[in-house]
Protein backbone atom coordinates (compact mmCIF):
# COMPACT_ATOMS: atom_id res chain seq x y z
CA UNK A 1 0.00 0.00 0.00
CA UNK A 2 1.39 3.36 -1.02
CA UNK A 3 1.21 6.21 1.47
CA UNK A 4 2.05 9.82 0.59
CA UNK A 5 1.50 13.21 2.17
CA UNK A 6 -1.69 15.13 1.49
CA UNK A 7 -3.88 17.88 2.93
CA UNK A 8 -7.69 17.97 3.10
CA UNK A 9 -9.48 21.12 2.00
CA UNK A 10 -13.18 22.07 1.78
CA UNK A 11 -14.21 22.00 -1.87
CA UNK A 12 -15.09 25.71 -1.87
CA UNK A 13 -11.47 26.59 -0.95
CA UNK A 14 -9.69 23.89 -2.93
CA UNK A 15 -8.92 25.70 -6.21
CA UNK A 16 -7.37 28.65 -4.42
CA UNK A 17 -5.19 26.35 -2.31
CA UNK A 18 -4.26 24.25 -5.36
CA UNK A 19 -3.05 27.31 -7.27
CA UNK A 20 -0.93 28.42 -4.31
CA UNK A 21 0.61 24.95 -4.06
CA UNK A 22 1.37 24.89 -7.79
CA UNK A 23 3.03 28.30 -7.63
CA UNK A 24 5.15 27.31 -4.63
CA UNK A 25 6.14 23.99 -6.23
CA UNK A 26 4.66 21.89 -3.42
CA UNK A 27 1.79 20.18 -5.24
CA UNK A 28 2.72 16.56 -5.99
CA UNK A 29 1.84 16.56 -9.68
CA UNK A 30 2.39 12.81 -9.95
CA UNK A 31 -0.73 12.03 -7.88
CA UNK A 32 -4.37 12.79 -8.53
CA UNK A 33 -6.53 15.04 -6.34
CA UNK A 34 -9.31 12.91 -4.79
CA UNK A 35 -12.78 13.69 -3.43
CA UNK A 36 -13.39 12.16 0.01
CA UNK A 37 -16.24 12.27 2.50
CA UNK A 38 -15.38 12.92 6.15
CA UNK A 39 -18.79 14.15 7.28
CA UNK A 40 -18.42 16.80 4.60
CA UNK A 41 -17.07 16.58 1.07
CA UNK A 42 -13.38 17.44 0.95
CA UNK A 43 -10.66 17.42 -1.66
CA UNK A 44 -7.55 15.47 -0.71
CA UNK A 45 -4.68 17.34 -2.34
CA UNK A 46 -1.30 15.54 -2.68
CA UNK A 47 1.69 17.57 -1.48
CA UNK A 48 5.45 17.06 -1.37
CA UNK A 49 5.93 18.40 2.19
CA UNK A 50 4.06 19.64 5.26
CA UNK A 51 2.05 22.79 4.51
CA UNK A 52 1.81 25.47 7.19
CA UNK A 53 -1.77 26.11 8.25
CA UNK A 54 -2.95 22.61 7.31
CA UNK A 55 -2.88 19.23 9.01
CA UNK A 56 -0.87 16.67 7.04
CA UNK A 57 -2.33 13.22 6.37
CA UNK A 58 -0.89 10.09 4.78
CA UNK A 59 -2.87 9.36 1.63
CA UNK A 60 -3.67 5.69 1.24
CA UNK A 61 -4.11 4.04 -2.16
CA UNK A 62 -2.93 7.12 -3.99
CA UNK A 63 -3.89 7.40 -7.65
CA UNK A 64 -1.11 8.34 -10.06
CA UNK A 65 -1.22 10.04 -13.45
CA UNK A 66 1.37 7.81 -15.07
CA UNK A 67 3.03 4.43 -14.64
CA UNK A 68 5.87 5.94 -12.61
CA UNK A 69 4.27 5.95 -9.18
CA UNK A 70 7.44 7.02 -7.36
CA UNK A 71 11.18 7.29 -7.76
CA UNK A 72 11.38 3.88 -6.12
CA UNK A 73 9.24 2.38 -8.89
CA UNK A 74 11.52 3.91 -11.50
CA UNK A 75 14.73 2.62 -9.92
CA UNK A 76 13.49 -0.62 -8.34
CA UNK A 77 15.20 -2.85 -10.91
CA UNK A 78 18.50 -0.95 -10.80
CA UNK A 79 19.32 -0.65 -7.09
CA UNK A 80 19.36 -2.78 -3.95
CA UNK A 81 16.39 -3.04 -1.59
CA UNK A 82 18.16 -1.23 1.27
CA UNK A 83 18.97 1.63 -1.13
CA UNK A 84 15.30 1.95 -2.10
CA UNK A 85 14.48 2.85 1.51
CA UNK A 86 16.95 5.76 1.44
CA UNK A 87 15.80 7.38 -1.81
CA UNK A 88 14.67 11.00 -1.42
CA UNK A 89 10.93 11.31 -0.84
CA UNK A 90 10.70 15.05 -1.57
CA UNK A 91 12.45 17.81 -3.50
CA UNK A 92 11.93 21.42 -4.52
CA UNK A 93 11.18 22.65 -8.03
CA UNK A 94 12.43 26.20 -8.52
CA UNK A 95 11.58 27.43 -11.98
CA UNK A 96 13.10 24.82 -14.31
CA UNK A 97 15.50 23.46 -11.67
CA UNK A 98 15.03 20.55 -9.25
CA UNK A 99 16.83 20.81 -5.90
CA UNK A 100 17.11 17.49 -4.06
CA UNK A 101 18.80 16.27 -0.86
CA UNK A 102 20.41 12.86 -1.31
CA UNK A 103 21.52 10.58 1.52
CA UNK A 104 25.37 10.49 1.52
CA UNK A 105 25.27 6.69 1.36
CA UNK A 106 23.61 6.99 -2.07
CA UNK A 107 26.32 9.19 -3.55
CA UNK A 108 27.09 6.50 -6.16
CA UNK A 109 23.44 6.71 -7.32
CA UNK A 110 23.12 10.49 -7.57
CA UNK A 111 23.21 10.50 -11.39
CA UNK A 112 20.50 7.83 -11.58
CA UNK A 113 18.39 9.82 -9.10
CA UNK A 114 18.84 13.01 -11.15
CA UNK A 115 17.88 11.21 -14.36
CA UNK A 116 14.77 9.80 -12.69
CA UNK A 117 13.73 13.26 -11.52
CA UNK A 118 14.04 14.70 -15.04
CA UNK A 119 11.87 11.85 -16.35
CA UNK A 120 9.27 12.69 -13.70
CA UNK A 121 9.43 16.43 -14.47
CA UNK A 122 10.19 16.80 -18.19
CA UNK A 123 9.73 20.58 -18.13
CA UNK A 124 12.80 20.88 -15.89
CA UNK A 125 16.32 20.89 -17.33
CA UNK A 126 18.71 20.90 -14.36
CA UNK A 127 19.06 18.89 -11.15
CA UNK A 128 21.24 20.03 -8.24
CA UNK A 129 22.04 18.30 -4.98
CA UNK A 130 21.48 20.34 -1.81
CA UNK A 131 24.43 20.04 0.57
CA UNK A 132 23.27 22.58 3.17
CA UNK A 133 23.96 26.24 3.91
CA UNK A 134 26.82 28.12 5.53
CA UNK A 135 27.91 31.49 6.89
CA UNK A 136 26.27 34.81 7.74
CA UNK A 137 24.88 35.10 4.21
CA UNK A 138 23.36 31.57 4.43
CA UNK A 139 25.04 30.60 1.16
CA UNK A 140 23.82 27.34 -0.36
CA UNK A 141 26.22 24.46 -0.96
CA UNK A 142 25.01 22.72 -4.10
CA UNK A 143 26.38 20.29 -6.65
CA UNK A 144 25.12 20.24 -10.23
CA UNK A 145 24.13 16.68 -11.13
CA UNK A 146 22.60 17.22 -14.58
CA UNK A 147 22.39 20.36 -16.71
CA UNK A 148 24.26 23.64 -16.62
CA UNK A 149 21.51 26.19 -16.13
CA UNK A 150 21.52 27.25 -12.47
CA UNK A 151 19.80 30.61 -13.04
CA UNK A 152 16.03 30.52 -13.35
CA UNK A 153 12.83 32.50 -12.80
CA UNK A 154 10.40 31.07 -10.27
CA UNK A 155 6.76 32.15 -10.25
CA UNK A 156 5.03 32.28 -6.87
CA UNK A 157 1.80 33.99 -5.81
CA UNK A 158 1.69 36.04 -9.00
CA UNK A 159 5.27 37.29 -8.57
CA UNK A 160 8.49 36.52 -10.44
CA UNK A 161 11.75 35.73 -8.65
CA UNK A 162 14.97 35.47 -10.62
CA UNK A 163 17.86 33.71 -8.87
CA UNK A 164 20.83 31.39 -9.22
CA UNK A 165 20.17 28.35 -7.02
CA UNK A 166 23.91 27.84 -6.43
CA UNK A 167 24.40 31.38 -5.14
CA UNK A 168 21.31 32.36 -3.11
CA UNK A 169 18.68 30.60 -1.04
CA UNK A 170 15.05 30.42 -2.06
CA UNK A 171 12.63 29.05 0.51
CA UNK A 172 9.61 27.31 -0.96
CA UNK A 173 8.04 27.29 2.48
CA UNK A 174 6.49 30.13 4.49
CA UNK A 175 3.79 30.42 1.83
CA UNK A 176 1.14 31.38 4.39
CA UNK A 177 3.39 34.11 5.82
CA UNK A 178 4.24 35.46 2.36
CA UNK A 179 0.56 35.59 1.49
CA UNK A 180 -0.23 37.32 4.79
CA UNK A 181 2.41 39.99 4.16
CA UNK A 182 1.13 40.53 0.63
CA UNK A 183 -2.25 41.61 2.00
CA UNK A 184 -1.10 44.36 4.37
CA UNK A 185 0.60 47.73 4.11
CA UNK A 186 -1.58 49.61 1.63
CA UNK A 187 -0.40 53.26 1.39
CA UNK A 188 2.20 52.65 4.14
CA UNK A 189 5.95 53.19 4.30
CA UNK A 190 7.58 49.83 4.99
CA UNK A 191 11.14 48.80 5.84
CA UNK A 192 12.13 45.21 4.99
CA UNK A 193 15.35 44.77 6.98
CA UNK A 194 16.47 41.40 5.57
CA UNK A 195 15.03 41.49 2.08
CA UNK A 196 17.06 38.74 0.37
CA UNK A 197 16.00 38.58 -3.27
CA UNK A 198 12.63 40.10 -2.35
CA UNK A 199 10.82 37.16 -0.70
CA UNK A 200 8.42 39.50 1.15
CA UNK A 201 9.17 42.84 -0.53
CA UNK A 202 8.02 41.76 -4.00
CA UNK A 203 4.63 40.27 -2.96
CA UNK A 204 3.93 43.30 -0.76
CA UNK A 205 4.80 45.72 -3.56
CA UNK A 206 2.82 43.80 -6.19
CA UNK A 207 -0.34 43.05 -4.18
CA UNK A 208 -0.59 45.43 -1.21
CA UNK A 209 0.49 48.58 -3.07
CA UNK A 210 2.28 50.40 -0.21
CA UNK A 211 3.46 53.94 -0.72
CA UNK A 212 7.11 52.93 -0.35
CA UNK A 213 9.26 49.95 0.65
CA UNK A 214 12.89 50.30 1.63
CA UNK A 215 14.40 46.82 1.11
CA UNK A 216 17.76 46.18 2.76
CA UNK A 217 20.10 43.27 1.92
CA UNK A 218 23.73 42.77 2.94
CA UNK A 219 24.67 39.90 0.61
CA UNK A 220 25.87 41.36 -2.72
CA UNK A 221 24.59 38.35 -4.72
CA UNK A 222 21.11 38.53 -3.18
CA UNK A 223 21.09 42.32 -3.52
CA UNK A 224 21.79 41.99 -7.25
CA UNK A 225 18.84 39.67 -7.71
CA UNK A 226 16.69 41.90 -5.47
CA UNK A 227 17.26 44.77 -7.90
CA UNK A 228 16.53 42.53 -10.88
CA UNK A 229 13.31 41.28 -9.29
CA UNK A 230 12.16 44.81 -8.52
CA UNK A 231 12.50 45.56 -12.23
CA UNK A 232 11.08 42.20 -13.34
CA UNK A 233 7.90 42.81 -11.33
CA UNK A 234 7.70 46.49 -12.39
CA UNK A 235 7.66 47.93 -8.85
CA UNK A 236 10.58 50.37 -9.19
CA UNK A 237 8.21 53.20 -8.28
CA UNK A 238 7.53 51.56 -4.91
CA UNK A 239 10.74 49.79 -3.84
CA UNK A 240 14.10 51.34 -2.97
CA UNK A 241 16.86 48.73 -2.55
CA UNK A 242 19.79 49.31 -0.19
CA UNK A 243 22.91 47.15 0.03
CA UNK A 244 24.41 47.07 3.51
CA UNK A 245 24.19 46.00 7.14
CA UNK A 246 20.79 46.70 8.72
CA UNK A 247 22.47 48.15 11.80
CA UNK A 248 24.04 50.83 9.60
CA UNK A 249 21.64 51.58 6.72
CA UNK A 250 18.17 51.16 8.27
CA UNK A 251 16.39 54.55 8.12
CA UNK A 252 15.06 56.18 11.30
CA UNK A 253 11.66 57.52 12.33
CA UNK A 254 9.88 57.06 8.98
CA UNK A 255 8.24 53.60 8.82
CA UNK A 256 4.66 52.58 9.48
CA UNK A 257 5.73 48.94 9.42
CA UNK A 258 9.02 47.06 9.79
CA UNK A 259 9.56 43.51 8.61
CA UNK A 260 12.35 41.51 10.29
CA UNK A 261 12.13 38.29 8.30
CA UNK A 262 15.47 36.77 9.27
CA UNK A 263 16.22 34.15 11.92
CA UNK A 264 19.10 33.19 14.25
CA UNK A 265 20.42 36.67 15.14
CA UNK A 266 17.39 38.87 14.44
CA UNK A 267 17.24 40.13 18.04
CA UNK A 268 20.56 41.93 17.56
CA UNK A 269 18.74 44.30 15.19
CA UNK A 270 15.64 45.07 17.24
CA UNK A 271 16.99 48.46 18.30
CA UNK A 272 17.37 49.45 14.64
CA UNK A 273 13.93 48.06 13.79
CA UNK A 274 12.19 50.02 16.54
CA UNK A 275 14.14 53.18 15.69
CA UNK A 276 12.89 52.93 12.09
CA UNK A 277 9.27 53.39 13.19
CA UNK A 278 7.57 56.78 13.12
CA UNK A 279 7.46 58.70 16.42
CA UNK A 280 3.73 58.01 16.68
CA UNK A 281 4.43 54.30 16.36
CA UNK A 282 3.97 51.39 14.00
CA UNK A 283 4.08 47.61 13.65
CA UNK A 284 7.00 45.18 13.70
CA UNK A 285 6.83 41.67 12.24
CA UNK A 286 9.62 39.94 14.14
CA UNK A 287 10.95 36.48 13.17
CA UNK A 288 13.04 34.28 15.43
CA UNK A 289 14.14 30.66 15.87
CA UNK A 290 13.17 29.67 19.40
CA UNK A 291 13.46 26.54 21.59
CA UNK A 292 10.08 24.86 21.98
CA UNK A 293 10.01 25.58 25.73
CA UNK A 294 10.38 29.33 25.04
CA UNK A 295 8.41 29.38 21.82
CA UNK A 296 6.72 32.77 22.31
CA UNK A 297 7.98 33.97 25.69
CA UNK A 298 11.53 34.62 24.49
CA UNK A 299 10.73 36.65 21.35
CA UNK A 300 8.04 38.64 23.18
CA UNK A 301 10.47 39.35 26.02
CA UNK A 302 13.13 40.53 23.59
CA UNK A 303 10.69 42.90 21.87
CA UNK A 304 9.48 44.29 25.20
CA UNK A 305 13.04 44.84 26.44
CA UNK A 306 14.08 46.64 23.25
CA UNK A 307 10.97 48.84 23.37
CA UNK A 308 11.57 49.68 27.04
CA UNK A 309 15.14 50.64 26.20
CA UNK A 310 13.81 53.02 23.53
CA UNK A 311 11.21 54.46 25.92
CA UNK A 312 8.32 52.98 23.97
CA UNK A 313 5.36 50.69 24.72
CA UNK A 314 4.39 47.34 23.21
CA UNK A 315 1.11 45.69 22.32
CA UNK A 316 1.46 42.09 21.13
CA UNK A 317 -0.97 41.63 18.24
CA UNK A 318 -0.34 38.07 17.10
CA UNK A 319 2.07 35.14 17.45
CA UNK A 320 2.55 32.39 14.86
CA UNK A 321 4.55 29.17 14.65
CA UNK A 322 5.75 28.91 11.04
CA UNK A 323 7.55 25.56 10.94
CA UNK A 324 10.02 23.33 12.74
CA UNK A 325 13.49 24.80 12.11
CA UNK A 326 15.38 21.89 13.67
CA UNK A 327 14.60 19.29 16.36
CA UNK A 328 13.10 21.13 19.35
CA UNK A 329 13.39 24.55 17.66
CA UNK A 330 10.57 26.53 15.99
CA UNK A 331 10.60 29.38 13.51
CA UNK A 332 8.08 31.85 14.98
CA UNK A 333 6.73 35.30 14.13
CA UNK A 334 5.50 37.92 16.59
CA UNK A 335 3.51 40.94 15.35
CA UNK A 336 3.88 43.85 17.78
CA UNK A 337 2.54 47.38 17.76
CA UNK A 338 5.11 49.84 19.13
CA UNK A 339 3.94 53.24 20.39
Amino acid sequence: MKTKKCIRVPIRDAEKVRIELVESGRLDSQRKIKVIDKGQRLLEIPVTEDIEGFETFLQENAEFYNKWQSMGDMLRDDIFADELEKLPSGWHIIGEIIVVTIDPSLDHLKLKIAEALLRMYPTCNTVVSDLGISGQFRLPKREILIGNNTETINKEHGCLFKLDVTKVMFSKGNLHEKKLMSNIGNDETIVDMFAGIGYFTIPMAVHAKPEKIIAIEINPESYGYLKENISLNKVEHIVEARNGDCSEVTPRRMADRVLMGYVNTTHHYLDSGIAALKPEGGIIHYHETTPESLVFSRPIGRIENAALKAGRRVEIMDCRQIKKYSPGVWHVVVDARIT
